[in-house]
């Protein structure tokens, strides 16, 4: 059986948040703030390169997508991972890393769980009429996605692909919420964050590969096997040629080029330094990608101010 995590009761939620308030945060994944950053990244990344695209400086109603992309990705986000608990109940209680959440462990009922969704769902309801037509039915149809990807583990070797698919719905969604369309300049940048996607949660999902193995699940790690470190390169070198395209497509240049070449060199630097059987370590190069995907889109927005100047 695998070990904790290793950053188990020292997060915030279990260092400080009241005891009563402990069990739904962890439902929601709030103790693993990663999980967001690598939801909402992509959306704003999209709405950077429609405005980069655009040639226009963000205005109020793009300071507000900013924001509530911000507050939607925080909700789905812990909507997405109440279902999967709901969905994964009964593997999490045989895996030592997931044996304790909440709806495993029996600290909140399936009944509760699903009134938290209800919950988390109808206030991001509540931002996603603010965008456009576009984005609003790319956004009822990531609904679709997401009910999918926790039967994914266990149907396919790929789930990771379909993560990728789903995580990184909101660079489509952030450019049509701004442009009112999706073109093939957003269908770039989407592809390279599945990709990106396929890479990272390779690796996280490195930490449970004895586990799965026992429980039938199935990933990416388990299907390459020794071949893992060559296989998380080939995802992250697609996930740098499709965000190089995609800023071409945009007209970004030449500032968002050597963003870029600095965020392929954090994934390569991922890459050097992952070892397969180091569970903590896996982890720990997962958590970076919050950084690989604030360079990305520190990229987008210096490459349209390249543009502008």
């Amino acid at each position: 059986m695998s070990a904790p995590l290793p950053d188990a009761g020292r997060n915030w939620v279990d260092a400080r948040a009241p005891e009563a308030w402990k069990p739904w945060l962890k439902l929601g994944r709030f103790d693993r703030p990663v999980g967001v950053w690598l939801l909402l990244l992509p959306g704003w990344q999209g709405i950077a390169l429609a405005l980069a695209a655009a040639g226009r400086a963000p205005g109020p109603y793009d300071a507000w997508l900013f924001l509530g992309f911000g507050i939607g990705a925080c909700l789905m986000r812990a909507a997405g991972c109440a279902f999967n608990d709901i969905v994964d109940r009964d593997i999490d209680r045989q895996v030592a890393r997931t044996a304790g959440r909440p709806v495993a462990s029996g600290q909140i009922s399936v009944k509760q769980a699903w009134a938290f969704i209800v919950a988390c769902s109808l206030v991001a309801f509540l931002i996603l009429l603010t965008l456009g037509g576009t984005a609003i039915l790319l956004g009822l149809g990531s609904l679709a996605l997401v009910a999918a990807y926790p039967f994914m583990k266990r149907i396919t070797w790929w789930p990771q692909a379909w993560l990728g698919i789903t995580f990184n719905w909101g660079a489509l969604m952030g450019f049509a919420a701004v442009t009112g369309q999706v073109t093939a300049t957003s269908v770039l940048l989407w592809i390279g964050g599945v990709f990106w996607t396929l890479g990272y949660d390779t690796v996280y999902a490195l930490q449970d590969i004895e586990d799965d193995a026992l429980v039938g699940v199935k990933s990416t790690a388990r299907r390459l096997g020794s071949g893992v470190r060559t296989g998380v390169a080939v995802f992250y070198v697609g996930a740098t040629l499709c965000a190089g395209l995609a800023g071409v497509a945009a007209g970004l240049w030449p500032l968002f080029f050597v963003g870029l070449a600095v965020y392929a060199a954090h994934l390569a630097w991922q890459v050097w330094r992952l070892r397969p059987e180091d569970g903590p370590l896996a982890l720990r190069l997962f958590k970076s990608n919050r950084d690989a995907g604030l360079i990305l889109l520190a990229a987008i927005g210096a490459g349209a101010l390249s543009v502008s100047l």
